[in-house]
């Protein structure tokens, strides 16, 4: 891919039509806008820089200029309302073996919508945020928009409110990451994935690698709902994909759809 011509694809899969722009507010909001107007599936919208840029639960997304993949992909998905988290978790497994592939290092999956470091003195810091929005028509999902925000090549000193609990890609390898490489692989990983989700057999694949790669099972873990949250350690993935969660007292297992995960600190 080019970035010299306004629009290229990645030939095999379904995004036909990916586009680059030095800055927007949100690739996100760029592609629901676009989603309305009937643009079909399989626009990809990549920034150097978001103004606007926005994380699960409307928290900001602070990314220096070029330092991140900062990319949306637009979908018409063909599977049920009670199934569209697949979308996120096939995204995020698709950035975990695109960074694999590129850079060498391979990151943990925390369910069900961020990249981890998996292990070392970095681990569990974020390396990537996923949000899935969707454009409802009538009642009925019309289409998802789904961003990600990848840390590749970032400062060694990362800003104060970020050194904590973040990390690059380029932390782990000590040298720059492309980012085309990144974002051409993570899309051939991402229509592979959402290929499986489609048929039963393919998906129980899929959830194998989603369980292999998972940086939340066997955690303590609390759950953020708008409603409330509640705690417990991730036991399993079930077979549709949901978080199984068992919780001490009354309440017992717990199965999760929808909530923001935060895992409990790593001990040593």
């Amino acid at each position: 891919m080019n970035r010299s011509f306004a629009t290229s694809e990645v030939p095999g899969t379904r995004f036909a039509d990916v586009r680059w722009v030095a800055e927007t507010g949100s690739t996100n909001r760029d592609l629901l806008a676009a989603a309305a107007e009937g643009v079909p599936e399989g626009l990809v919208l990549v920034a150097d820089h978001q103004t606007a840029g926005r994380g699960r639960l409307d928290r900001a997304w602070i990314a220096p200029a070029g330092a991140s993949l900062l990319v949306s992909a637009l979908l018409r998905p063909v599977v049920g309302p009670e199934n569209l988290f697949l979308l996120t978790l096939a995204c995020g497994l698709g950035a975990v073996d695109a960074v694999d592939e590129v850079a060498g290092v391979r990151p943990g999956l925390k369910w069900p919508n961020d990249l981890v470091v998996a292990d070392g003195p970095l681990a569990d810091r974020k390396l990537a945020g996923i949000l899935a929005e969707s454009h409802v028509v009538n009642g009925r999902v019309d289409a998802v928009v789904v961003g990600m925000g990848l840390n590749l090549d970032w400062p060694a000193e990362l800003p104060e409110e970020l050194a904590a609990t973040a990390a690059s890609v380029n932390h782990l390898t000590g040298e720059s990451v492309d980012r085309e490489d990144v974002l051409v692989a993570w899309l051939r990983h991402y229509d592979r994935h959402l290929n499986a989700i489609t048929t039963e057999s393919e998906r129980a694949e899929f959830l194998d690698e989603v369980r292999a790669a998972s940086a939340t099972l066997g955690r303590d873990v609390r759950v953020e709902r708008s409603d409330g949250f509640f705690e417990g350690r991730a036991i399993a993935i079930a077979d549709d994909g949901q978080l199984l969660v068992d919780c001490d007292g009354n309440v017992g297992v717990v199965a999760v759809t929808v909530g923001d995960i935060v895992h409990a600190r790593l001990l040593g």
